[in-house]
């Protein structure tokens, strides 16, 4: 290995290796994962460095010796950026969508607006329904209510509701999620 490697500060977050591992003794295991025993850090580093490999802290013991693994620590860095990678590619990620319905709305409104809900629901997607009450309609809770259940009954087939509907200033809102198949 280089001599840049050793002598360098090392990188925020990065692992602990070679000469920037600071416990004095070292369990280490080589990098075909037999276990060497404990041996001071001098020894360790250089066994690691006649094989021209690195030295890498994989963990402590209760006692506060090191464990230590010899490999290229190269391709070891490489090895978890592909882990990393391909986790990241797997993950989904959910986003909040709202929907806005008034009290007063007409049924086709709120067909056209449960269509859009399923869209959103069945691409993963967590829908915030929220119910706006204009002036005086606000006295009017139960028709807020009534028209939210309607709307729920023609998402049902692929949402479930996350949180029942609560008031919060001027808005009844209520959280739906997709239902698992």
């Amino acid at each position: 290995m280089d001599q840049r490697n050793r002598n360098s500060k090392p990188v925020k977050n990065q692992d602990p290796i070679n000469g920037f591992i600071k416990a004095r003794e070292i369990f280490v295991i080589d990098e075909n994962g037999d276990k060497r025993g404990v041996m001071s850090k001098r020894e360790a580093i250089e066994l690691a460095e006649s094989q021209d490999l690195d030295l890498l802290q994989v963990g402590t013991q209760p006692d506060g010796t090191a464990i230590a693994k010899i490999v290229n620590y190269g391709k070891y860095k490489y090895e978890q950026q592909k882990k990393l990678k391909e986790v990241k590619k797997n993950s989904s990620k959910t986003e909040n969508k709202e929907i806005r319905l008034t009290v007063n709305i007409g049924q086709h409104d709120l067909e056209t607006k449960a269509r859009k809900a399923k869209e959103f629901l069945l691409d993963g997607d967590r829908v915030k329904i929220s119910l706006k009450f204009k002036g005086r309609e606000i006295a009017y809770m139960d028709l807020g209510e009534e028209t939210l259940r309607k709307f729920f009954a023609l998402i049902e087939d692929v949402a479930k509701i996350e949180k029942e509907p609560k008031l919060t200033s001027r808005f009844l809102d209520m959280y739906v999620v997709p239902k698992k198949n």
